[in-house]
């Protein structure tokens, strides 16, 4: 496709099956069931089982549910970005609310803070954050937080609010005391490609940290493409790479951070009790699907 970034070769196949936490079907072109089949293809012959595919905007919510419902390997999350939130309609976030009730959504999110980006107020992001923790609570899923230089702002909400039973800090990117902190809540934290990256000393120093069972692996594809291909497109086949880089910081071999990682996938997203794609629905030119 004109105008998008080269794909790396594939990695070796991991030698244990894991799960990609974290990732962007939409946002890395899949508009259709059979594109979303090529990918976890890709993934699966390297040994990603399955993907969470997450949203950040109502459209991508609606979209991401129906490609959970299109492929058994893929699994959807549903919220509005902290960027999106600058004017919220109640209609809005209402229609989030139904989308996250689907059977085939596993998480709240990515909500949470981002005082990178001046695309939305602090006041109208936090807000929104607190809705959002409140939804994952009333409905029993876990809440997957994006959070970008906004450490202490969410933690502290985090702690106003009162936690769900259940929180993923996506691309976990603090520092030792913070994954620390985290760890001794109960949240999970999930690593995406930056903790290879050479100048990221103190994310790795975090990696090292975390409980095994409180650590997740994921692409946040497509964007954040780990070492040796940083800048090139982001998939969940490039996960491999980031499972090696974790294994090799936390001194274990790359069967182990898989499997573990994987478990604490299934774990956390009960992902055991989720109902098959029925095998005999067909896929229509518009990528839905009938029975």
């Amino acid at each position: 496709m004109s105008g998008r970034r080269e794909r790396p070769p594939a990695p070796e196949p991991l030698p244990a099956p894991t799960v990609d936490a974290h990732t962007h079907l939409d946002a890395c072109g899949c508009v259709d069931a059979a594109d979303v089949a090529a990918v976890m293809d890709r993934a699966a012959a390297v040994g990603i089982g399955r993907a969470v595919t997450v949203a950040d905007d109502l459209a991508s919510a609606r979209w991401v549910v129906r490609a959970a419902h299109w492929d058994d390997r893929v699994v959807a999350a549903v919220a509005l970005h902290p960027t999106r939130t600058a004017a919220v309609s109640e209609d809005e976030f209402t229609e989030i609310e139904r989308l996250a009730g689907d059977p085939r959504v596993v998480a709240v999110g990515e909500t949470g803070l981002d005082y990178y980006w001046d695309h939305s107020p602090p006041v109208a992001q936090q807000e929104s954050f607190r809705r959002h923790i409140d939804l994952a609570k009333r409905i029993g899923k876990p809440l997957m937080i994006h959070d970008r230089d906004a450490h202490d702002d969410v933690l502290r909400i985090l702690r106003e609010e009162g936690p769900p039973a259940s929180v993923v800090f996506h691309c976990f990117s603090g520092d030792a005391a913070m994954a620390r902190e985290c760890a001794e809540a109960g949240y999970v934290l999930s690593f995406a490609g930056p903790v290879t990256f050479r100048n990221a000393r103190a994310l790795q120093e975090a990696a090292v940290v975390v409980p095994e069972d409180q650590l997740l692996v994921e692409t946040d594809a497509p964007f954040l493409t780990p070492h040796p291909h940083r800048g090139r497109a982001n998939e969940p086949y490039c996960l491999p790479w980031t499972v090696r880089g974790l294994a090799a910081l936390r001194g274990i071999t790359d069967e182990r951070l898989a499997t573990s990682a994987g478990r604490n996938a299934e774990r956390v997203f009960r992902l055991a009790e989720l109902t098959p794609v029925a095998p005999s629905a067909t896929v229509g030119v518009d990528g839905t699907r009938s029975a």
